[in-house]
């Protein structure tokens, strides 16, 4: 997820490494926050991959800034991992979040329309956080009101995205 969000930034603008962790964070927000010893580690193995090259500038009033410029190679990375995202990329909120905030980059409708169909898929299986031996707990089967809101919150998140999913869908042609 850091390197897609990485290459997926750099594929807008070039960057420095201050501001690309801010949009990451802001990307991410709480739940995944952006330490520099995860960040500058993660920017080193794609400049060594060749997917990243680092010029530097004069700094506004002291130290010299390092400014990242995604590759042609770091593009066409971007490209196939959005192409062909893991399970966990489709399954996963925050990855999945990573993925459709740079889905736009994949040129073809096509392609675009693949990735959603899969997590269409994901989303139309039944699942809750609950079950009563394999049988999945509905809402309103719930005494506890704290899981009932838990479900009751998920269900609805649920459906506006399934109901985004199908238009988008539909607009794309899949």
């Amino acid at each position: 997820m850091l390197e897609l969000a990485i290459l997926g930034f750099l594929y807008d603008a070039p960057l420095h490494g201050y501001e690309l962790r801010k949009r990451i964070t802001a990307l991410t927000g709480h739940v995944r926050p952006v330490a520099e010893s995860t960040l500058y580690p993660a920017i080193k193995r794609l400049e060594k991959a060749g997917l990243l090259a680092r010029t530097t500038e004069p700094g506004a009033v002291a130290a010299p800034r390092h400014v990242l410029t995604l590759t042609d190679e770091g593009r066409q990375e971007l490209r196939r991992r959005l192409a062909e995202p893991g399970q966990q990329d489709i399954t996963d909120e925050n990855r999945w979040f990573t993925v459709l905030a740079f889905l736009r980059h994949l040129d073809e409708p096509a392609a675009q329309a693949a990735v959603l169909r899969r997590r269409l898929a994901f989303l139309e299986e039944p699942a809750s956080f609950f079950y009563d031996g394999d049988r999945p707990v509905r809402a309103e089967e719930l005494t506890d009101p704290f899981r009932r809101g838990l479900l009751t919150i998920a269900r609805a998140t649920s459906e506006a995205e399934l109901t985004w999913l199908r238009e988008t869908l539909a607009s794309l042609g899949g």
